[in-house]
């Protein structure tokens, strides 16, 4: 038998590398991990959710919230080094936890650039050349990069990706946003709050279909009141970048409407980091926008070459990254463990933030479930009325006959937070008289659970409801002026 370095070498250090590697660490495993960055953390923590989410929090602490007339309008206008400070900070904190995690558990963490040599070779560039490293199993966790404007190149300073919009110098007077998917809806309202001149542009009827549709109409409309120009069914015809003491770009659409922006951000998707990989060299092919197909386990066609996180595709959260780690780490040395599932929240930073778990309305819709809605408003809430948090919708979805819960859905201030509740009983099979039963605290947001809960109830049948529930028949009461 041929005797390898490492039992397990990763390709990358995001979530899903990280994780794999301590856990294969923590049952004895030799694992190596290479980073072709001079930082760990990956896309995750380098360009990706760490900096982008700490930016918005960043934006609201220093230009306030709607609460108590503190607005963009009513404050001093930042300067891009005051927000990008605490971002600086926060990614040199993460960094520093990983590395102290990985060199815990006794990870080798090799710097370079690693592309596979062999059947089970890894070759690493680094600074002081070219070492090449032996592994019974491989780990290809490489995370993605934002997809390259089409017809002009990115200079960093009119034409960005999201890897750029962090390094800017300066908060725009004006911004376009070329595609209106997660990442570009984040920014686009985190600039907006800014005080920055918002255009979004995208070629689909609607934005965010994955989402349930009242909540992404509920977004849109707050983006509006925002100031942000939305353009759908539109798409980009021509973009020019005019030089001179002030540079900017002419952007011509196909419906003939013509913007002038100081920036235009491209955010139309990303593409797996898979191209400096020398997958041929093992027989391995990356499909569309370079993503590697993989089984249940998260193994590759080739046997002993795994993948996760990312660089196989939708969700690409995270969390859910982390955990495709740790399950290919057990399940490569014959450790028995549940797979992920489906009840995984969803998170969108935008401002307001959206979080989701379980099917929605339209889903359903499809499917001929029936279900009832129950909702709350932060209006109507005492916790929403404190935050000033007067446009939060929260919606749950319950099965008409059986009362069991369906899914979870959010906009407003800490809803992914907020969604965890509900994450919890979908994941334990309950339903409607959970949330009856259950006493939240009080003035907290998750008394919308209650709210909704009532409110649903009264739909399914005012005064008494007998709902099936976790193999019992559970009788209560309902509030009729609820």
């Amino acid at each position: 038998m041929t005797t390898h370095d490492f039992d397990l070498v990763v390709l990358g250090s995001g979530p899903a590398g990280q994780r794999a590697a301590i856990q294969a660490a923590k049952i004895g495993r030799r694992v190596a991990l290479v980073e072709r960055m001079p930082s760990l953390g990956g896309v995750c923590i380098l360009t990706g959710t760490i900096p982008s989410k700490t930016f918005r929090e960043a934006v609201l602490a220093t230009v306030g919230s709607d609460a108590f007339g503190l607005t963009s309008e009513s404050t001093p206008r930042p300067s891009m080094s005051d927000v990008l400070s605490r971002v600086q900070e926060v990614m040199i904190s993460e960094t520093r936890v990983i590395k102290n995690q990985l060199l815990r558990n006794n990870v080798e963490i090799i710097q370079g650039s690693g592309r596979f040599s062999g059947t089970h070779e890894i070759s690493v560039l680094g600074r002081k050349g070219t070492q090449t490293l032996t592994a019974d199993n491989i780990l290809i966790s490489v995370g993605t990069r934002p997809a390259d404007p089409p017809d002009i190149p990115v200079d960093g300073t009119v034409i960005l990706t999201s890897d750029e919009i962090l390094a800017m110098e300066k908060i725009p007077s004006s911004m376009a946003i070329v595609g209106g998917g997660v990442i570009g809806l984040e920014y686009a309202s985190m600039f907006a709050r800014l005080g920055v001149e918002v255009h979004v542009v995208d070629r689909h009827h609607r934005l965010l279909e994955f989402v349930d549709h009242e909540i992404v109409d509920e977004l849109i409309s707050q983006m509006r009141n925002n100031g942000i120009r939305i353009h759908l069914d539109d798409s980009i015809k021509h973009t020019q970048v005019i030089g001179g003491d002030s540079p900017h770009a002419e952007i011509k659409l196909d419906s003939g409407e013509q913007i002038l922006t100081e920036t235009v951000l491209f955010s139309i998707g990303r593409i797996a980091s898979t191209g400096s990989l020398n997958l041929k060299a093992i027989g391995l092919e990356p499909g569309r926008r370079g993503l590697l197909e993989v089984d249940e386990n998260f193994r590759t066609a080739v046997p002993h070459v795994w993948a996760a996180g990312d660089v196989i595709g939708f969700p690409a959260l995270a969390a859910t990254s982390s955990e495709q780690g740790r399950i290919a780490a057990c399940r490569m040395f014959g450790i028995d463990t549940p797979d992920m599932g489906q009840s995984y929240p969803y998170g969108i930073y935008s401002i307001p933030e959206i979080s989701m778990v379980g099917a929605t309305e339209e889903k359903l819709n499809q499917a001929g479930t029936p279900f009832e809605v129950g909702l709350a408003r932060y209006s109507e809430i005492a916790r929403g009325q404190i935050l000033g948090d007067d446009t939060g919708l929260f919606k749950m979805l319950f099965h008409k006959e059986t009362g069991r819960l369906l899914g979870v859905h959010c906009i407003g201030t800490g809803a992914t937070e907020l969604v965890h509740v509900g994450q919890a009983v979908l994941k334990l099979g309950g339903g409607i008289d959970y949330f009856l039963e259950t006493v939240f605290n009080y003035p907290t947001l998750a008394e919308c659970y209650k709210v909704a809960a009532y409110n649903a109830a009264n739909k399914m049948g005012y005064h008494h409801v007998t709902v099936e529930s976790a193999g019992s028949l559970v009788d209560f009461e309902t509030d009729p002026e609820n």
